[in-house]
């Protein structure tokens, strides 16, 4: 016995590839509905070897349905999360709405598994941030091991954390500027072909962006409170894959030799950490796949009790629809336990 699944924002780059996964990982399903915006009404998604046409999100009836997984951004969600969650379909959430509401659960299954119990509380769940959900992975194991005390973490985040638009620009500015056409940006707010940028989100009173709180205030809320968190923010042309270099200083002894055998045995990392010419993965090597690598641990000899790490993921997998998926899985186990 399966599950009655709703895909909202099914054309999307997000929406897409949680068709992929929840395929690939064969989550057991009675029924799939593709749902959209009016405008994408009739658009085919693929669903395997099925081919789906989406259907008007407006005009969805939730009732009967187990989850929906919502791909949509704030705005809309704000409108139809509460319509499908009293309706007694579980919201899934990939936007940022529900992530700092108290009595929602913001999830990361090999991390705080437990918080699914909260999904009681209004039929909702939370999934975080991109470059918070691979981060608080590779953290937890470590955390549990020798109490993580302060995160530096600076990111190198790719243009489709900024959806097809960003993706889209990357591409018409690399291609101009090989035939002398000058680069307009149009999503980013400087040149973002052969460029980084150092501003994601909306910049904040006290001069850090929206995007480098989110990872503050999400560690806290999944892994724990106590840690120090303090992040730079980076757009980088690539098109999938986040990168990030992780400074953690803990409150125990814990040496990198330590660290790397802790992540080898912790589920949803795979390290790669060879010291020679390649022997540690790029956002190139991650796209399409699971996994969180690890590469790049080193000891910090200017701190007590320090470690450094380079941590890569597939940023619309991990990022977004495969963490999303894995709560679906996580919920059905838990919760719903129908498949």
């Amino acid at each position: 016995m399966g599950y009655r699944v709703a895909v909202v924002g099914a054309t999307g780059n997000v929406g897409r590839e949680m068709l992929n996964i929840l395929f690939e990982r064969e989550f057991p399903i009675t029924e799939i509905a593709a749902l959209a915006s009016r405008k994408s009404l009739g658009t085919k998604v693929s669903f395997g070897d099925e081919i789906l046409k989406t259907q008007d999100l407006e005009d969805f009836d939730f009732t009967g349905w187990d989850m929906a997984l919502f791909a949509i951004g704030s705005g809309p969600t704000k409108t139809y999360g509460p319509r499908a969650a009293k309706a007694g379909c579980v919201v899934i959430d990939n936007s940022s709405l529900y992530r700092y509401e108290p009595d929602i659960p913001l999830i990361v299954p090999e991390v705080n598994p437990d918080a699914i119990s909260m999904v009681k509380n209004r039929n909702i769940i939370a999934n975080p941030n991109c470059s918070t959900a691979q981060m608080v992975v590779a953290l937890k194991p470590l955390h549990d091991r020798a109490q993580i005390k302060r995160v530096v973490v600076s990111t190198y985040q790719s243009v489709s954390g900024a959806g097809k638009d960003g993706m889209d620009e990357l591409w018409n500015q690399t291609k101009g500027i090989f035939v002398t056409d000058p680069p307009t940006p149009e999503k980013f707010t400087k040149q973002i072909a052969f460029n980084v940028i150092p501003h994601i989100d909306d910049f904040m009173d006290d001069g850090s962006t929206k995007e480098e709180w989110k990872m503050v205030v999400e560690t806290k809320k999944i892994v724990d409170s106590s840690i120090k968190v303090t992040a730079t923010c980076v757009r980088v042309p690539v098109f999938v894959g986040h990168s990030e270099a992780v400074n953690v200083e803990f409150e125990e002894e814990l040496s990198a030799e330590e660290a790397r055998e802790i992540l080898r045995e912790a589920p949803g990392c795979l390290v790669v950490d060879k010291r020679e010419d390649g022997g540690y993965i790029t956002p190139v090597d991650s796209a399409g796949e699971f996994a969180t690598y690890i590469s790049r641990l080193r000891d910090d000899p200017t701190v007590d009790n320090a470690i450094n790490m380079w941590v890569v993921s597939d940023n619309l997998r991990k990022g977004a629809a495969l963490n999303a998926v894995q709560i679906a899985e996580l919920l059905g186990q838990r919760v719903l336990k129908k498949g």
